[in-house]
């Protein structure tokens, strides 16, 4: 066979193999054109939701998740309807929502905006948590099923500031909140402290420091009625005021109502070892933080149920998206 015969047949075994090809690819895209074609819109559109929604689960459980501000806790630094995102995979994220959590070698710091398991909140169970967990995710929190049964949403996770970590020491005179650090001798005001660390936000009170001893009062009154006691109609007249009160320091009312109590009736035991934790303050230990409302006279936080572990820490605030003209990152 000659040379140009050699290269007339290889010429033509490529110009097969190129037919055969582009015949195949050809048949293809045909067949996956009518797949498309048979395929039943109503389904596609689910596909496409259920691939989206899969996407926003996996976003909001790992990475960020919106959540909407439900009291007035932290006012100024967060109102009332704010939504917010949150940093989940900062402190390490949830395998499920409250199943299991990762650990992370970030533990919060101290002026953190956090979110946390509520420790009051009493579940319904694992699977009505992770389904209204998830619904709630994908809404966006515009969809809350965990209601009572007056229709209000009963407050799973909270959003506070962490006040103290561990080694900390706090005790509160009148409302004002004081510090003593780890390894420290003096205490610090908060609010000192606050203002020379250059931190912008703003504690806030309702409370009037004139108020503290009518508050007192009530709280001596108290304790005369606890005790079956006649109270005299000075103290009584003074006590009634607290009623109008608009945030009442209840743990101030409840520290003048033990020291009464432990005055008068100094056998019980049990008035001194309640009224110790007011006098000696929160001591935060290891693995746990303290949060605290920036509403300090409308908050329930850890004054009332105590520092809060690190791996019931879900997130950090990062930044206010709704509404627009609140959008900020969140300090």
């Amino acid at each position: 066979m000659s040379v140009s015969s050699k290269k007339i047949d290889f010429f033509g075994q490529i110009q097969v193999i190129t037919e055969k090809f582009l015949t195949y690819r050809n048949m293809k895209r045909r067949i996956k054109k009518e797949e498309r074609q048979a395929k039943n819109p109503l389904l596609d559109w689910i596909g496409a939701f259920v691939w989206a929604a899969g996407m926003v689960l996996l976003a909001n459980q790992y990475l960020v998740q919106a959540y909407r501000i439900p009291s007035g806790s932290m006012i100024d630094t967060l109102n009332i309807g704010d939504h917010v995102f949150v940093n989940k995979i900062v402190y390490g994220p949830e395998l499920l929502p409250g199943v299991f959590k990762l650990p992370s070698p970030v533990k919060p710091k101290r002026n953190d905006i956090i979110i946390f398991e509520n420790p009051s909140y009493i579940s319904r169970g694992p699977v009505f948590d992770i389904a209204q967990r998830i619904l709630y995710m994908l809404t966006l929190t515009l969809v809350d099923i965990d209601r009572e049964d007056n229709g209000e949403p009963r407050v799973h996770f909270l959003i506070k500031r962490a006040a103290g970590v561990e080694g900390d020491r706090f005790v509160l005179e009148n409302g004002n909140m004081r510090i003593l650090f780890s390894g420290e001798k003096d205490w610090v005001n908060e609010q000192d402290y606050i203002s020379a660390r250059g931190w912008k936000h703003r504690i806030s009170r309702i409370m009037k420091q004139e108020d503290y001893s009518t508050l007192s009062s009530a709280g001596q009154a108290s304790a005369l009625m606890d005790l079956g006691m006649t109270v005299p109609e000075d103290l009584l007249s003074t006590a009634s005021q607290a009623r109008g009160l608009s945030a009442p320091d209840f743990i101030a009312h409840e520290k003048a109502r033990l020291e009464t109590l432990r005055k008068l009736a100094p056998g019980e035991k049990r008035y001194s070892t309640l009224l110790a934790r007011h006098r000696l303050g929160w001591y935060i230990s290891e693995g746990r933080v303290f949060p605290l409302g920036d509403n300090r006279d409308n908050s329930r936080d850890g004054r009332y149920f105590g520092p809060v572990r690190t791996s019931r820490v879900l997130g950090n605030g990062m930044i206010i998206f709704w509404p627009l003209w609140r959008m900020r990152k969140i300090r």
